[in-house]
This record gives structure tokens, sequence and C-alpha cells, in this order.
């Protein structure tokens, strides 16, 4: 609500940092009878999208490793959507160019926001089934590409095998739908 009495007011933004990947700005901001300071915010030029695909009683997951953490694990497909790409398009081209499955039915899953304090990145799930093999998976992107039973991923989260924040957050949602 633009006139709630907590919404912080921003006096202006000065920009740090710009790539084609990310944007880090440092925004002049006041807290309601508080201080104003400055705050930090990570801006991300694209539409973040991922896709948790199911057939019957399996998911499809990517185990992969990221430098970052340097760490392992298992992650769903995803990725960003091309400059006016529709977020479904996307997530279904991020599927197939990462795994090698084409999509027939892809519906949204859940849309969240991962770290609403510091960042406006948007991310949009999707659930995908009716999936169909149409060329080898992308070694850059995965080592493994493998279905897994559905009744294992609590087992896995609970391991620390998914630890991908985009994919706990899509396969959590999915569980709970599921029931």
């Amino acid at each position: 609500m633009a006139d709630d009495p907590a919404q912080w007011t921003v006096h202006g933004t000065r920009r740090v940092f710009a790539s084609e990947w990310v944007t880090i700005d440092l925004d002049d901001v006041e807290i309601p009878g508080g201080p104003r300071f400055e705050h930090h915010v990570i801006r991300f030029p694209r539409a973040s999208v991922g896709a948790v695909v199911v057939d019957g009683d399996r998911v499809l997951l990517l185990w992969r490793h990221r430098f970052t953490t340097d760490r392992w694990g298992w992650e769903i497909p995803a990725g960003w959507a091309d400059d006016g790409e529709d977020p479904a398009a996307a997530a279904r081209r991020e599927v197939l160019e990462e795994t090698g499955y084409r999509v027939e039915t892809i519906t949204p899953l859940v849309v969240y926001s991962p770290m609403t304090g510091i960042s406006d990145q948007l991310y949009r799930t999707f659930l995908a089934t009716k999936v169909h093999l149409e060329a080898d998976h992308d070694d850059a992107e995965a080592s493994r590409v493998e279905w897994v039973p559905v009744a294992d991923l609590p087992a896995l989260i609970a391991g620390g095998q998914v630890t991908d924040g985009p994919s706990l957050t899509a396969l959590a949602s999915y569980l709970t739908l599921r029931g």
C-alpha cells in the first residue's frame, strides 16, 4: 500500500555497478519515524524462471556444481527469460537446453521474491508435464540429469542435497500441492 505509514521512503538511487547480469544500486532510504541511510539493492534485468519437471511419480533433476559455494547438489532446470520472452516459454526453453527434454504442458507453480530485503528479483516457477526426450543434456549445465522418485525428495532436502533456493521453493511447493 502506497500510503502505509510503515512504508520506507526512497529519496534517490546511485548506480554502483552494472553488467548484463546484475546491477547494484545504493538507495538513499528513510524509515518512517526512524533514520535515513544508504541501502544496497541488487537488481536483475531479466525475469528468472524454473520448472519442476514431473513424469508420474518422478521428478527430473540436475546434479550440478556451483563454484560460488563450491557445493554439489540437485537442482531443477532454471535460468533467465530473454528480453520480451514469455516466462512459460523461457521455462520450456531452459528445460530443453539443460536436460534435452521437450515440455508439452506447462502451468504456473509459484511466483516469489527470494531476497526481498536486498533484491528486486522475481522468480517464476512452473510445473512441466508430458515431456519427451529430444536431445542429450548439456554437459556444461550439469554432470548428470536423472529422474528421481518424488518419494525421495524429502530425504534429499533434509540431507542437504538440495540447497539451491529456487529448487527448494519449487519442490516444496510441488510437494505441498501434490499432498
